[in-house]
């Protein structure tokens, strides 16, 4: 081999070590809003999840928190980011202390407009169940993070800065119900809807 064919080889070799060093040691990237760092990508029942989008609820002049969709697939339609299939999460980042009887009110009143009667009724029992859950956690604080998590063969499961509370909430069309409440047709605010839509 000649001499300068050697060095060749030898040069695309040491790039491409380089490049996969690079790939491997680069930090996951990550999208920030109002300060709060959401990772681009999650695992959740044992699949990846993307970051869909970010927004902010504010309420008057505050802002409440930051709240983070992760779908399988991203979508700028509510309707297809309600009904997809496979795990989904939905992370709230306090802003502000909040009461536990008022994530409670605001949750189970925004379910209960993007329902009809007959699934509101079918859903009574679990509505219970979520609201004891809420209250027992007590007041949030600014800086906690809530995570809504929905596995299709588990249902919802609730986490409180990553400690994971012992309820599990069966059936697609609880979740479903809950994440209209910042997705649906009648979201609680048109802007945070927007920003989870990447709109």
């Amino acid at each position: 081999m000649k001499l300068s064919n050697f060095y060749t080889a030898l040069f695309r070799t040491l790039s491409c070590v380089l490049t996969l060093i690079a790939a491997l040691t680069t930090p996951a990237q990550a999208a920030t809003l109002a300060g709060q760092r959401f990772e681009d990508q999650i695992q959740l029942g044992r699949q990846d999840l993307q970051l869909n989008g970010l927004g902010i609820r504010s309420i008057f002049f505050f802002r409440a928190y930051v709240a983070g969709l992760y779908l399988v697939q991203k979508t700028q339609n509510g309707s297809t980011a309600i009904s997809a299939s496979g795990p989904k999460r939905l992370q709230l980042r306090m802003l502000l202390d909040v009461s536990a009887q008022d994530i409670n009110q605001a949750l189970v009143d925004g379910m209960r407009k993007n329902v009809n009667d007959a699934q509101w009724a079918a859903m009574q029992e679990r509505v219970a169940v979520f609201s004891a859950t809420i209250n027992a956690l007590g007041n949030t604080r600014s800086g906690d993070t809530i995570d809504l998590d929905f596995v299709p063969e588990r249902g919802l499961s609730l986490a409180i800065n990553g400690k994971a509370q012992n309820v599990l909430i069966a059936g697609a069309d609880f979740y479903q119900a809950l994440l209209a409440i910042f997705v649906g047709d009648d979201p609680v605010d048109t802007r945070l809807r927007n920003g989870l839509l990447g709109q």
